[in-house]
């Protein structure tokens, strides 16, 4: 392998202070740090401690007085409303300090805690960089989540001021925010004191008197802010992990680390310089959303596109290419459902002209498992390097990824390739003793982590400890299983709980979803341990065909089970796959393999708060009966 990356990935692991206080060079300080890793209290690590800076100035102001005011530092394409605006760094940075100024207005200071709940437009990004600009702490939920889930993060974050919005607006139907928001702080313990909210034509709200401020009305009248100068080990912002019920689980993450960590990534892992468009297609609710929608691209000096659509429906297979060309967007990162979701309506590429994809460098996948199949499918169609690359809402940025701003290695399908510089990845056994090359384990990181991962729980260290640091002492707990082959690739085949316990063989159902994905009918898939009186467990397949498929569901359901039987053996014991019309899925794209299993076994179940559509579930279950399962 080049000794680029390799000596790069060396000098990271040997000599990790000198390395990320190098990166560190990049970020305005206000006050340099003491210390560049604070082990003082270790298995808590803290970056730059004694650091002082300012996000938003880093991401704003700092390029406004470095001579790219006049740049575009945000596009946002809204193909469901048929709206594009760009916004200057100028324009950004002067809006988001009238918006800090109505937060001060109401109270918010440093440290308080800001929740906001906002469609994909541009006030959603404004209300995040207003939030880091006083130095509060913003907690962002999904537009349109369930009221009871909404009241659970309230209750924990306890913010003083909700930012909102009247409405959502999905492909087909319009979703109120408002009378969930209102709901939700009726059950909530925690009362905070104003909700400012952004009337959307397609569905304006009513306003509570006393607590409820226009937004438009009070951005107009506010007093510009400057940024506040906050601790490097101050928190930036909590985001809880997606599903989470009962107690939540606020991912924090810090102000100088975050800086540090996103800035060197979109140089060395996504290629981009300064200046050049960059378009993440995911959403400012998940962590890629915080990342690579809002804070990279902007404190790196890109544009950034903020998309309010969808890969298909609106209006079709095709928006991607034409926000590509439109935009002269040079790197694209999406979730792999996505390309799925294209293919499956366009399996041959009709829709892709290559007039419009002329300017695109490189594809970035991540979110879900991006399965073998279709990285082939998109390199083929699109005719640059794809990329799957593996992280978390935990790790904040890539753990493994082909980086194509150091150099890009070859690339092996179904691989995020190699660790990034400043992770250190093993693979453990239940024992916690690193396992031969090729051989499946739990995938696990070596402390400390490097910049721009979460330090802690929000109000809950212990938990933190107990949920990540204490199965495996010195190292993080993924939650991931996965194999490291002889050449140093990593493989992620699926999440712990999803290797399934087939008459005591161990068996990924990662692998099993990479042979059906092979299938040339199959447009996606997913594998589920079910329960078995002999077996403990037996998998089950769920396919979903590419449009246009008219063959014998029972003919392809037959091929798949041939395939893996060939592919994998009969140790897999894999002797059903039932056709269905969509899978389960959250908003972020990742398939409910465990609620499917739930319902296969009839175990009660709820159901998911970041479900994308709850009407799939009983399809799921009458799919389940008609092939002999319970279903539910």
């Amino acid at each position: 392998m080049s000794a680029k990356y390799d000596d790069i990935y060396a000098r990271s692991l040997a000599d990790p202070e000198g390395f990320w206080a190098e990166a560190a060079e990049a970020i305005h300080w206000e006050r340099r740090w003491d210390r560049v890793l604070d082990d003082s209290r270790a298995p808590f690590y803290r970056w730059f401690a004694g650091g002082v800076t300012n996000t938003c100035y880093n991401a704003l102001d700092r390029h406004v007085e470095g001579g790219r005011a006049d740049q575009t530092a945000l596009i946002y394409d809204s193909p469901i409303t048929g709206v594009v605006e760009r916004f200057t760094y100028r324009e950004l940075r002067d809006r988001v300090a009238r918006v800090a100024g109505v937060l001060a207005e109401a109270g918010v200071e440093k440290g308080d805690r800001v929740l906001v709940y906002m469609p994909m437009v541009p006030e959603a990004v404004i209300a995040m960089l207003a939030c880091a600009r006083l130095g509060a702490v913003h907690s962002v939920v999904f537009g349109g989540f369930a009221a009871s889930e909404l009241a659970v993060r309230i209750d924990d974050a306890t913010p003083k001021v909700v930012l909102s919005a009247s409405c959502g607006i999905e492909p087909n139907r319009i979703v109120p925010y408002k009378p969930l928001l209102d709901e939700a702080i009726e059950i909530a313990s925690h009362k905070p004191s104003r909700c400012v909210i952004l009337q959307r034509p397609q569905e304006v709200a009513d306003l509570a008197e006393g607590r409820d401020l226009d937004w438009v009305e009070a951005e107009a009248s506010a007093e510009p802010q400057p940024c506040t100068w906050v601790e490097a080990t101050d928190p930036l912002y909590i985001l809880y992990t997606s599903g989470t019920t009962g107690q939540p689980k606020g991912i924090v993450r810090d102000n100088g680390g975050h800086l540090v960590a996103l800035n060197w990534s979109m140089r060395n892992i996504y290629g981009v310089e300064p200046g050049e468009v960059y378009w993440a297609a995911s959403d400012v609710g998940w962590v890629v959303g915080h990342s690579y929608i809002v804070y990279g691209p902007l404190i790196h000096g890109n544009t950034t596109v903020l998309f309010e659509g969808k890969p298909v429906g609106t209006p079709d297979a095709a928006v991607y290419w034409r926000v590509i060309a439109e935009h002269d967007v040079k790197v694209l990162f999406t979730a792999p459902t996505a390309f799925r979701a294209i293919k499956q309506q366009d399996p041959n590429g009709e829709l892709i002209r290559p007039e419009q994809i002329a300017g695109l460098r490189t594809l970035f996948l991540a979110g879900e498992r991006a399965d073998p199949d279709t990285v082939q499918w998109a390199e083929d169609r699109l005719g640059v390097p794809v990329i799957d690359h593996w992280w978390q809402t935990e790790t904040g940025w890539s753990i493994c990824s082909n980086p194509a701003g150091i150099e890009l290695m070859p690339i092996k399908h179904g691989s995020p390739t190699k660790p990034v510089p400043g992770w250190d990845v093993r693979v453990l056994d239940e024992a916690q003793r690193e396992v031969a090359p090729g051989e499946i384990g739990a995938l696990v990181a070596r402390l400390p982590l490097p910049p721009g991962s979460f330090p802690t729980l929000w109000q809950a260290e212990e938990r933190y400890r107990e949920a990540y640091l204490e199965e495996f002492p010195g190292y993080y707990k993924t939650g991931d299983a996965g194999y490291i082959d002889e050449d140093g690739y990593v493989y992620v085949m699926t999440r712990t709980d999803d290797v399934i316990n087939v008459a005591g063989h161990r068996l990924s159902t990662g692998q099993m979803e990479e042979v059906l994905a092979a299938h040339p009918d199959v447009a996606e898939c997913a594998v589920v341990g079910v329960a078995d009186e002999l077996k403990g467990q037996t998998p089950l397949g769920l396919l979903v065909l590419n449009a246009g498929v008219e063959r014998d569901h029972g003919a392809i359901q037959g091929e798949a089970v041939r395939l893996v039987r060939e592919q994998i053996g009969p140790v897999a014991s894999f002797k059903t796959a039932i056709v269905v019309g969509r899978l389960p899925k959250t908003r972020s794209g990742k398939i409910l393999r465990g609620t499917v299993q739930k319902i296969a076994d009839s175990e009660a179940y709820t159901v998911p708060p970041t479900i994308d559509d709850p009407a799939i579930l009983p399809e799921i279950a009458e799919s389940l009966r008609s092939a002999g399962y319970a279903g539910g």
